[in-house]
């Protein structure tokens, strides 16, 4: 073999795997922390938590790993426990200020392995003025979702993602 550094190298990349790939069980939707003060009309009329559970589904095969939904996860196995503890939602005249906070705790078996704390803002983006609160909170948090995906690939403990 005339390149065999080459050939390894070629061999690792294609089956190297994140370092904690799997399947991991996540509630659906992610509910909001009882102790956090969120305005009712957030949690009344907007999807958040499923919004949160859809990005993570969607985005989590792209770092190796496979999203179980449940009403209620098991102990068993490797359990992502979120909870949406903080979402802000403010406009003045055309402009959004919008922002969540997302804690979680990954257990394996029960035992804890990493925990984790997601934020995003946003001002609305591109025509913003023309979006409902909702739409823009929704779009936060499927930014948390793509965080929380990446993370979940090589967990770290007391990881903080986004806008810190």
């Amino acid at each position: 073999m005339r390149h065999p550094i080459r050939a390894a190298a070629a061999v690792l990349l294609c089956c190297a795997s994140p370092a904690f790939a799997g399947t991991v069980q996540v509630q659906d939707p992610v509910p909001f922390s009882e102790s956090a003060f969120i305005a009712d009309n957030i949690k009344d009329e907007c999807r958040m938590g499923a919004q949160l559970a859809t990005a993570l589904g969607n985005n989590a095969e792209t770092f190796g790993n496979t999203i179980a939904f449940a009403a209620e996860p098991t102990t068993d196995g490797r359990v992502l426990k979120l909870e949406i503890v903080e979402a802000q939602s403010a406009r003045t005249g055309f402009n959004h200020y919008k922002s969540a906070t997302v804690r979680g705790v990954l257990m394996d078996d029960g035992q804890k392995v990493a925990t984790v704390t997601a934020r995003r803002i946003s001002r609305g983006g591109a025509g913003g003025m023309f979006k409902g609160s909702c739409d823009v909170l929704e779009r936060v948090v499927y930014a948390i979702g793509s965080d929380l995906a990446e993370w979940l690939a090589n967990p770290t403990d007391d990881a903080k993602l986004g806008d810190f």
